[in-house]
């Protein structure tokens, strides 16, 4: 995620609080959303899809902070 801002984000993880926790919960979504994909940890399909919401709100989120911190 956000390969090409990779010395922004680091900057942003060490400085924004928000920042971090996003990304965290981010990371755990996507940890989540690749196990019942691949059937390590099923889940019902609704749930599933509310899990990868989530994931795409948060990815979202940091997005739009980076763009504001202009770093």
């Amino acid at each position: 995620m956000f390969e090409h801002r990779q010395q922004e984000m680091e900057k942003l993880m060490k400085e924004n609080d928000e920042f971090l926790r996003i990304y965290n919960r981010h990371q755990e979504l996507d940890k989540r959303v690749t196990a019942a994909e691949v059937g390590t940890a099923p889940m019902e399909d609704l749930a599933l899809n509310q899990l990868k919401k989530e994931k795409l709100w948060a990815k979202d989120k940091l997005a739009r902070i980076m763009d504001l911190s202009g770093a």
